[in-house]
């Protein structure tokens, strides 16, 4: 089961039944277990009608604008959250592509989407922006040492994530050039 108490996530299984996308919540109250060791679970696997493809979801609850200075688009992550996703992908195999879905709450006056595209749910309003791990991994850049923090400079996820509803009605194209040169040339900086 998802962590019901957290709103972030609560907010976006709604989001899913309301769209009527097939999802699976995973269990995250036990660490999966591998060959080396263990692995932080996705949050969801969630499957878009009609698609051939399914994305692994690890869904970042933030707050827009969060912070005394309201900073937007905050995106950090840490490198054992792309490291787990990175594992699922293998694990699973082509037909399953890692996503990080940002759950941002909305407290300001500025959303990170159009009005259409945000989610009202128990008074609060969300938006859910897209990013897949790929290209995540490609401009992620370490914020922080001590923490394991990683995070994409702005103007890179602002081009790169997509609100959630492009991910759950489109068919996903494997793979791609750019994609490729991308992660070659711009390794992680973790």
């Amino acid at each position: 089961m998802t962590i019901r108490s957290n709103h972030y996530e609560a907010a976006f299984e709604a989001y899913l039944r309301n769209l009527q996308t097939p999802y699976v919540a995973v269990d995250e109250s036990r660490r999966s277990i591998a060959a080396d060791g263990t692995i932080k679970n996705v949050d969801f696997i969630v499957s878009p009608s009609g698609s051939e493809m399914s994305w692994l979801v690890d869904v970042k609850g933030r707050q827009f604008p969060s912070g005394r200075k309201n900073r937007y688009w905050k995106n950090w992550a840490t490198i054992d959250d792309l490291q787990a996703m990175a594992q699922w992908e293998l694990l699973f195999g082509p037909q399953f592509r890692g996503l990080f879905v940002f759950a941002y709450c909305v407290t300001g006056d500025m959303a990170p989407l159009p009005q259409n595209l945000l989610f009202p749910f128990r008074g609060e309003v969300y938006a859910f922006v897209g990013v897949r791990i790929d290209l995540y991994a490609a401009w992620a850049r370490r914020i922080s040492p001590k923490w394991r923090t990683i995070a994409m400079p702005t103007t890179a996820f602002r081009q790169l994530a997509q609100p959630l509803k492009l991910f759950l009605e489109t068919p996903v194209v494997s793979g791609g050039d750019f994609d490729r040169r991308r992660a070659t040339e711009m390794a992680p900086a973790y």
